[in-house]
């Protein structure tokens, strides 16, 4: 039985009934959706692994659903497949401008449908490999969106994001628990980004417990600090209850010895292209490491911010923002 999660958004209830057989049949797990918006809220709910969408729908057409589900945190990621009765080159052009994967035009065969639903599902899972816990884009698609910014001349800035402690967590839970802390972080980092109501975000993940959300720089502290609230917040539950109470937990050294860890915190350093000259992806990253570098060096969750002007002269030092639960 397959893993991959399939929902068909489509008004018309002949056509769900026999698409969601002749999926199930190929051993998919079908959702429905009988318009746009509920479409949409079952899309972020149960983020499945693809999306048939028809365009023909009263109300919310599928045009303007693909554009929402591009544009929230939780969904853009989804592979999605249009289905429709138009047969028109701009109107194909224009859902595939829009952001979706591949299109099926009405009446189709069932064959050409399971070869199209499997072809984009192996091509979404090959894209998902660099950050297969959390499904979020990597190193490649980060770095291109940073250039992609920097040769549109866009003012952005760079958020980097690093779990204090993380290793010796994991060392002492296993790699089950530090899974479920990774994802655990993202949605932290998702939710965040969908509370500032901003459509110019980027949220990436680079692997292990380091995030990046490139966004506009009016937004980029307050986005900072209610990270740190909601991880802080949340972070705990993964610890055993004496751990918790305790404030640490003791990891065995290479020497048989114990070194005692506090409960996890996150450090995060962003940089802003609207105070520093930024020509290039390199930079963006030379900056963040130096900064990186500095606020681990700080105990508790830190929120630290290059501040220079272009012509790359000091304006004021680093700031260093922590929180008062982590002092």
């Amino acid at each position: 039985m397959s893993a991959f999660k399939i929902l068909i958004i489509d008004d018309e209830p002949s056509i769900r009934r026999l698409i969601r057989l002749q999926l199930e049949d190929a051993g998919y797990e079908v959702l429905a959706a009988h318009d746009g918006p509920s479409g949409l809220d079952i899309a972020r709910k149960e983020t499945p692994d693809l999306i048939l969408l028809d365009l023909m729908m009263p109300d919310m057409d599928g045009h303007e659903v693909c554009r929402r589900l591009k544009k929230n945190y939780r969904t853009s990621y989804i592979p999605v497949v249009i289905l429709t009765a138009k047969t028109g080159i701009k109107d194909l052009l224009m859902g595939l401008g829009g952001g979706a994967n591949d299109y099926l035009t009405k009446p189709y065969e069932r064959d050409e449908l399971l070869v199209r639903v499997k072809s984009v599902l192996e091509w979404s899972r090959s894209q998902r490999e660099a950050s297969p816990l959390t499904g979020l884009p990597g190193n490649i698609a980060i770095e291109r969106e940073v250039t992609r910014r920097i040769a549109e001349k866009e003012t952005f800035a760079f958020l980097y994001g690093d779990l204090d402690n993380f290793k010796a967590f994991n060392d002492h839970y296993g790699y089950g628990r530090g899974d479920e802390a990774i994802k655990f972080s993202a949605s932290v980092f998702i939710d965040a980004l969908e509370s500032i109501n901003r459509e110019d975000g980027f949220l990436g993940h680079i692997g292990g417990d380091d995030f990046v959300v490139v966004t506009h720089p009016s937004v980029v502290e307050e986005l900072a600090h209610d990270v740190v609230r909601r991880f802080e917040e949340g972070i705990k539950k993964f610890y055993d209850p004496q751990d918790r109470r305790k404030g640490y937990i003791e990891v065995e050294t290479r020497q048989h010895g114990l070194e005692r860890y506090p409960l996890m915190t996150i450090t995060l350093v962003y940089v802003s292209s609207a105070s520093v000259e930024i020509d290039h992806y390199g930079k963006v990253s030379d900056i963040v490491t130096e900064l990186k570098r500095h606020g681990k060096g700080i105990p508790g969750s830190v929120v630290l911010k290059e501040r220079r002007r272009k012509e790359n002269k000091r304006e004021v030092e680093n700031s260093v923002q922590r929180q008062d639960s982590c002092r």
